[in-house]
């Protein structure tokens, strides 16, 4: 039987335990504070992160993984025989992909395989989810590869953005608009598009939030009920938890994949912001 590793990033959000008991090799994100930098997950905690974006000014900012981490981290599974299979944060958001396709080239090894997730979060850790399972199912590389590619090709992301502040501190809205929009309790719910974030609707109050993402479920959705589902939180918990509770009711979904949203993405879309992911016809 052949001997894979599926590689990942902490981009995907899952937690460390989880990743560790699918045997999923994760390298993490960095995330810089100023001078202050930190790996995401490994030297900074989800709850750490979010108290410190409290009383931070600025945005912290991110930075793709260095290329000479990945040749490290390539050159030493390659060693022990294995065949990896690296799938990266969307090409699209960050520079990762781009690293970890260098370092194959260096390398020039033809036991590397890379892949787009052209996802994030819970999205992406879908993919990766189901990689790692294969492996321990015995599957091959082939039927590995392909089965992330068909995932990454349908998988959506819908999101709702909880606070305005970081899209006020990102300047993407003005102060007012910010201002005016929390006091209408306005909430933009964005989408991926082929990798890239692009808006998808704004909504007022967590009912309009969770009547529009289950009415996007039903018309995108391909068998709902069968599929699991991801989702995430950053920080506050009882939005993700309405909508969970909804989509058992509406699908009879029987598993989820639940996770809080970590430094690396929590540091463009802060706190309050729930996902909801799942694969369209």
């Amino acid at each position: 039987m052949e001997k894979i590793i599926i590689f990942a990033d902490s981009a995907c959000d899952l937690d460390l335990d989880y990743l560790d008991e699918l045997g999923v090799h994760m390298i993490p994100m960095i995330v810089n504070f100023g001078d202050e930098e930190y790996k995401d997950r490994v030297t900074i905690t989800t709850k750490e992160f979010y108290e410190k974006l409290d009383t931070f000014k600025g945005l912290p900012k991110t930075s793709q993984i260095p290329l000479a981490v990945f040749t490290e981290e390539f050159k030493k599974y390659l060693d022990e025989g294995y065949y990896i299979i690296s799938i990266c944060f969307s090409s699209r958001l960050s520079g990762t992909y781009q690293s970890a396709c260098v370092a194959k080239d260096l390398i020039g090894s033809d036991n590397i395989t890379v892949i787009d997730s052209k996802g994030a979060s819970v999205g992406y850790g879908l993919m990766v989810r189901e990689a790692a399972l294969m492996v321990k199912e015995g599957k091959n590389k082939e039927e590995i590869i392909d089965r992330v590619i068909y995932m990454r090709d349908r998988m959506e992301h819908i999101f709702a953005v909880g606070h305005l502040d970081m899209l006020k501190k990102g300047g993407r809205i003005s102060t007012s608009q910010a201002v005016i929009g929390t006091l209408l309790n306005v909430k933009p719910i964005l989408q991926f598009d082929d990798g890239y974030i692009v808006p998808y609707d704004k909504v007022r109050g967590e009912k309009a939030v969770i009547k529009k993402i289950i009415d996007t479920m039903k018309e995108r959705g391909f068998e709902i009920e069968n599929q699991v589902i991801g989702m995430n939180f950053a920080r506050e918990t009882e939005l993700c938890m309405q909508i969970k509770e909804e989509i058992e009711k509406t699908f009879g979904v029987k598993e989820f994949v639940i996770s809080e949203i970590g430094a690396a993405i929590g540091s463009h879309v802060g706190s309050g912001t729930t996902s909801v992911f799942f694969l369209r016809k």
